[in-house]
């Protein structure tokens, strides 16, 4: 049985992870809502206007009154600057799973922040939300992806093939997962 709790502050040692605020349009614009390759990668509209924004923030806060509702704002603690976004969705009450999601501006790309956050949201969703299983993907070349989902311990579990039309082509979507019991011996070891 799933235990909601909503969307609650996660620490890291170089991040916070909180809930979004109207006041963090600008450092979405800035570092990765109206970046085309990072929004493509996610399969997200891009965003190029503090209105846009701000619509997309009314549905986010709005839905934090929801207990199974998680979406964070990536925050840098040195500069305080939003960095990007991690969701947990496609939350499925009955079975015991869910989806994670992430997106980290380019600038910000090769320093750890990304692994950093999933590290936490894992942690989060097995202890507080105790999901059975945790399932990730990414498209076949999003190779940054691969490697971080790979390096946090999830296990392939198959690819869809031509999944996306994006640009004139298609492009597959590689799932992968991990289940409670993996996440404990992990921390075990």
């Amino acid at each position: 049985m799933l235990t909601h709790c909503g969307t609650k502050d996660i620490e890291t040692e170089r991040l916070y992870l909180r809930a979004f605020k109207y006041s963090d349009d600008e450092d979405m614009l800035r570092n990765w809502i109206s970046d085309p390759k990072i929004q493509s990668m996610i399969s997200e509209p891009i965003y190029s206007t503090k209105e846009e924004v701000k619509g997309l923030l009314k549905k986010y806060i709005t839905s934090y009154q929801n207990d199974n509702y998680y979406r964070w704002i990536i925050v840098e603690k040195g500069s305080l600057s939003g960095i990007g976004q991690f969701s947990i969705f496609l939350v499925d009450d009955k079975n015991h799973w869910c989806e994670i999601e992430y997106a980290i501006g380019s600038v910000f790309h090769r320093k750890g922040f990304a692994f950093e956050a999933t590290e936490a949201v894992i942690d989060y969703a097995f202890e507080s939300v105790r999901f059975h299983k945790i399932q990730v993907c990414h498209k076949e070349n999003n190779l940054a992806s691969k490697g971080l989902i790979e390096k946090c311990g999830f296990t392939y579990e198959g690819t869809l093939r031509d999944y996306f039309f994006m640009n004139g082509g298609y492009v597959s979507r590689l799932f992968y997962s991990m289940l409670r019991s993996e996440w404990e011996q992990k921390r075990r070891n």
